[in-house]
């Protein structure tokens, strides 16, 4: 009996997780202004590694279109976020910048915060608690 208990517990623990919290978040990048190479979304949900792209929590990459690109997020748990964005038109997969630090390609950041220097998480986070969808213009 003692088994049989266990294993039920064991079993209802693990729906548990299976059925853990997941949403969509749906980013439109707005302002985009041509059709050339491609537009990166990086969702970031640690203040540590925010902008550094290979730590972003995901990255999604689509083909670039003037006007309004949409990106939707999958399975995001919820919790406290930020997205940097950039519009690659030279196809080298990074956000060109000039002296190291001012983009000399399009850029987008959630909260569409002022920045003076390097952005930092806490001026554009923002909380997913249920399907959530953003509206972010691209700067050039």
């Amino acid at each position: 009996m003692k088994l049989i208990l266990l294993s039920f517990m064991v079993w209802v623990a693990s729906c548990g997780l299976a059925f853990a919290e997941e949403h969509s978040l749906i980013v439109n990048l707005t302002g985009v202004k041509n059709s050339s190479g491609d537009v990166y979304v990086e969702l970031y949900s640690d203040p540590k590694t925010f902008r550094k792209t290979a730590l972003a929590t995901n990255v999604i990459k689509a083909k670039a279109q003037e006007g309004t690109v949409t990106i939707k997020f999958t399975g995001v748990s919820p919790g406290v976020y930020a997205i940097l964005a950039f519009h690659d038109e030279d196809g080298n997969g990074l956000l060109n910048k000039r002296f190291g630090m001012i983009p000399t390609e399009g850029y987008a950041l959630s909260n569409d915060p002022d920045v003076f220097g390097p952005p930092a998480f806490k001026d554009s986070e923002f909380e997913v608690l249920s399907d959530k969808e953003l509206t972010i213009p691209m700067h050039y």
